[in-house]
């Protein structure tokens, strides 16, 4: 009987533990790194990580029954859009309810992961080090990876940043925490994203004077109730047209309840929906219609005290928030394996690196609905491979798969991220489609991974006595 597939997952955030989850259900032994001192990753806002950029007033913009576990889902009495204080509880939960923490490492960051030098053949393995904050540092050997670390917490800052000196305070989104830093003070939001337009409302309700919120370029805004229920549940409805068609039905449908951004002052969004990625608020269109929020065009350039717009007009500003998203950051790996940009790697069914399928990635991935149930299908993925229970296809046929979807993405999405866009619906809804072909190529003679034929007694014993001391002290 093969020994147990040994995995080593990157993060227990909600990637990290679905994965962790999956792996634990088909047999595999994994232990997870998270830097932050307990499960639920960038929805702990006070992880000691330091790296979560969630706010006070920070909710879901996908619905409950859009975004919940299929295995573990939210309670029915929960709002359709709970806090991010009710999500972090949730995936908590999640760890208790399936005993996940005796397998998650807290406060240990992952400094490198290396094909070990014994050759890169199936079973070679993999050489994970890790640094627990003491001061020294702990490498161990694993027949897989998966890398589930996020990327919405490395700030993306204006780059080139904008010509001139400032002379207030600048701040990225990924730092706002309450209104209480633009009390009487006038405030610029720079982005059309969910943040962007979560900060400008927080901030309309202390600033002095209107918020100005600026962009080159708009985007949708959906409000969270269409005809009376979740607007995301109103696009599910449509999910088996195809994608044009469901863009064409629900931009009518948009126009009928809400109108147009330009309605509302601001730019014209710059491609269909469905397309760039909507932003879903009831709140904003409120506050643009009362005066409390202003919409700007691009920033030309900084001069002072002011901020000089693209229209020409010049005006007060004492805080400048950049609400200009994130970059893609694995830093424990090389360029060997992510290529010179991350964003733009390409991986089957965006989980298999496709020079190494024991090298796998859940959560990276820019979906159009809700992230939880995306990283759950790709978990369930990862874990049949490394189980034995799916089979991939050929090498030449992930890459023409590969191939095949990143056409798709760049005709649907352009060149933004189009090697990470999906369209939740269709993604998992294919999932299952796949693990059941993965398992008839089991049965046609395609061979299952398998894990190295000896790990080292050493290793497993090391590994379970630091997971037994973690256990002890894990929250």
């Amino acid at each position: 009987m093969p020994a147990p597939c040994r995995v080593a997952v990157i993060g227990a955030g909600a990637a990290g533990l679905a994965t962790v989850k999956a792996l634990l259900d088909v047999g595999a032994e994994p232990v997870a790194y998270e830097q932050g001192d307990r499960p639920g990753g960038l929805w702990v806002r006070d992880n000691s990580s330091g790296l979560s950029p969630a706010y006070a007033s920070l909710h879901l913009n996908t619905s409950k029954g859009r975004t919940q576990f299929a295995d573990f889902p939210m309670p029915a009495d929960w709002p359709d859009y709970p806090s991010a204080d009710l999500v972090a509880g949730y995936l908590a939960d999640y760890c208790a309810a399936f005993g996940l923490a005796a397998h998650i490492r807290f406060g240990t960051t992952v400094t490198s992961v290396e094909r070990s030098a014994d050759g890169a053949g199936a079973g070679a393995g993999w050489t994970v080090t890790s640094d627990a904050g003491d001061g020294g540092t702990a490498t161990e050997r694993f027949d897989a990876v998966v890398v589930a670390n996020g990327h919405n917490w490395d700030p993306r800052w204006p780059d080139p940043a904008y010509p001139g000196t400032f002379h207030g305070t600048q701040m990225h989104a990924h730092d706002h925490r309450t209104a209480e830093a633009f009390r009487d003070r006038h405030v610029l939001v720079v982005g059309m994203g969910n943040s962007a337009m979560d900060i400008a409302v927080d901030a309309s309700h202390v600033a002095r004077g209107p918020v100005l919120l600026s962009a080159r370029h708009g985007v949708h805004i959906v409000p969270k109730y269409l005809f009376g229920r979740p607007s995301d549940a109103t696009g599910g409805a449509l999910a088996v047209l195809p994608w044009r068609l469901r863009q064409r039905v629900a931009e009518t449908m948009l126009r009928l309840a809400v109108g147009t951004p330009q309605r509302y002052g601001l730019p014209a969004p710059a491609g269909g929906l469905f397309q760039n990625h909507p932003t879903i608020s009831d709140t904003i269109l409120h506050r643009l219609t009362h005066g409390e929020v202003t919409a700007r065009p691009g920033v030309e350039r900084l001069d002072g005290d002011h901020v000089v717009f693209t229209d020409g007009r010049r005006e007060r500003v004492d805080v400048i928030v950049w609400a200009t998203g994130y970059r893609v950051s694995i830093p424990f790996l090389s360029e060997r394996w992510l290529g010179a940009d991350p964003e733009r790697l390409r991986l089957y069914k965006r989980v298999f690196h496709l020079d190494d399928p024991s090298l796998c990635f859940v959560g990276l991935m820019q979906s159009t609905g809700a992230a939880l149930p995306v990283v759950e299908a790709q978990a369930k993925l990862a874990a049949a491979h490394f189980g034995g229970g799916y089979a991939l296809p050929s090498p030449d046929d992930q890459r023409r798969a590969a191939a095949h979807a990143l056409r798709a993405a760049v005709e649907r999405w352009g060149e933004r991220r189009p090697a990470m866009r999906i369209d939740f619906d269709q993604y998992v809804a294919d999932v299952p489609r796949e693990l059941a072909a993965g398992a008839a190529r089991l049965k046609r003679g395609a061979r299952p991974f398998t894990a190295a034929p000896a790990t080292s007694a050493t290793t497993a014993a090391t590994a379970d006595a630091a997971l037994a001391d973690q256990d002890r002290s894990a929250p």
